[in-house]
């Protein structure tokens, strides 16, 4: 992360962001697939299982999502121009791919075939990097441009 103390609050309200959204994403489909084989999820359960993760799941995933971000977004911000649609776009691009990039990292050196159970499936992948993209827009909307 560059030395220019401006950015720490958007990064973690980025991170923040990506690790919120990326846990009830995999709470929801490690839910959705057990449903798939038979279980009976109640509302009331769906909700106190993706409370759970976000207390016990999330900090695994926050650690992946500094990891990603700590290189994108510092990387994105040098390369990406000042203003604009294509600023948007490179960002939440960045996050995406970065959050991507971590997770094949993490399945790759993981004892278990993949970590997180979002992470088996192309949906569930794609979710994932979805937060990461969003994310990293945090990241874009609330560093400015600052370089």
């Amino acid at each position: 992360m560059p030395q220019n103390s401006r950015l720490w609050l958007p990064f973690g309200l980025a991170v923040l962001v990506a690790t919120v959204l990326g846990s009830i994403v995999q709470t929801q489909f490690n839910l959705a697939a057990l449903q798939q084989l038979g279980a009976q999820i109640p509302p009331a359960i769906r909700l106190q299982a993706t409370a759970r993760d976000l207390l016990g799941f999330s900090p695994t995933l926050a650690a992946l999502v500094i990891a990603a971000f700590i290189i994108a977004l510092p990387l994105t911000t040098w390369l990406a121009p000042a203003r604009g649609a294509l600023r948007w776009l490179a960002f939440l691009l960045a996050g995406a791919l970065a959050m991507w990039l971590a997770l094949t990292f993490a399945n790759a050196v993981a004892p278990m075939p993949t970590l997180i159970g979002a992470n088996r499936t192309l949906v569930g992948t794609l979710a994932l990097m979805c937060c990461g993209g969003l994310g990293s827009l945090v990241f874009a909307r609330f560093s400015g441009g600052a370089r």
